[in-house]
């Protein structure tokens, strides 16, 4: 069965959906500053489905939708964050100042976590 991923913008979850089931996730949360990057902050397998590139997927298509946005990412997720080190060539590095942005504005509001 193929994996579809579904934005939840309002809710900040990047869903991967099999056979109408959610079988993982990425909670995020869109950056309040300019350039309003798209930050990961956790990546979640269901258990049961651990092992089939899942979270990968995730991140990848977390990826290209920033890409498709025309904004940055900022992987603050441990899992992303490797994620990106093993594919530089899909997970352009986000400039410092976005960085810090992002970890400023989660620091701010523990509600993004």
């Amino acid at each position: 069965m193929a994996i579809e991923l579904v934005d939840e913008r309002k809710a900040g979850r990047l869903l991967a959906v099999e056979d109408r089931r959610v079988v993982g996730f990425i909670a995020y949360f869109v950056l309040a500053a300019e350039p309003h990057a798209l930050v990961a902050v956790h990546t979640v397998v269901e258990p049961g489905h651990e092992g089939r590139g899942i979270g990968g997927e995730l991140v990848k298509g977390f990826y290209a939708m920033a890409e498709g946005e025309g904004v940055p990412v900022v992987p603050l997720c441990p899992y992303a964050a490797a994620w990106a080190g093993r594919h530089p060539d899909l997970a352009p590095e986000a400039p410092a100042g976005v960085v810090a942005a992002a970890r400023a504005q989660l620091e701010q509001d523990a509600d993004l976590w």
